[in-house]
């Protein structure tokens, strides 16, 4: 079964949150992450809104809990966690 990546987001420091994304990118794509959606527009029905929404799909729910614990990602994390706000999850797809 694929699995969604999904992140809410508020970005608090540009710089530092690009540089987190590029290597973020990097580490999605290398364990079979392919986004589906990255900003854009959005209708936030409930709870707290972020202005910043990522779906990624992988795979399977291990392939992306690898991505998040390896060692590229881990670098990126470094660069987000000062610069944003953020909630990542990941759920598996009934399809």
């Amino acid at each position: 079964m694929s699995a969604l990546w999904i992140a809410h987001v508020t970005v608090t420091d540009e710089a530092a949150y690009a540089q987190y994304a590029a290597l973020a990118t990097e580490a999605i794509a290398a364990h079979g992450g392919v986004f589906i959606a990255r900003g854009g527009r959005f209708v936030q029905l409930e709870g707290q809104a972020r202005p910043r929404n990522v779906v990624a799909r992988f795979p399977s729910v291990e392939a992306a809990q690898t991505c998040y614990n390896s060692e590229v990602y881990q670098r990126a994390l470094s660069h987000a966690r000062d610069a944003s706000e953020r909630e990542l999850l990941i759920v598996e797809t009934s399809e």
